[in-house]
């Protein structure tokens, strides 16, 4: 198992005009996203920071994703800047020990 980290800022854009961007129909798009087993959305209440935090099945999982036109997007982007955007491979016993949902692959709402 992978975990993906990613994180950014935005210039000029409101936390008001981030609020009304998060949409379950933006949240539904990361279903389909290939060996993605789950994404833990970021926002900062005291800056314009954005991120999150997600879980892969494989390494080549998340360099697809990596790779691909969702994290392009955010790239090219002009509001967003300081882009970060970590790999890091999971320790999956002492995860298990602190009770890390890695086990925990249920399907979000319909």
């Amino acid at each position: 198992m992978i975990i993906v980290q990613i994180n950014a800022c935005y210039q000029n854009v409101t936390r008001a005009e981030r609020e009304s961007r998060y949409t379950d129909a933006l949240a539904a798009k990361f279903r389909n996203i290939e060996g993605l087993a789950w994404k833990i959305w970021l926002d900062s209440p005291d800056e314009p920071r954005i991120g999150g935090i997600y879980l892969f099945e494989s390494r080549a999982a998340a360099d697809a994703y990596l790779a691909g036109p969702m994290v392009a997007a955010l790239r090219a982007n002009p509001e967003v800047f300081n882009l970060e955007c970590r790999v890091f491979d999971v320790r999956e016993r002492m995860s298990e020990i602190t009770r890390a949902p890695i086990g925990n692959r249920a399907v979000a709402a319909e």
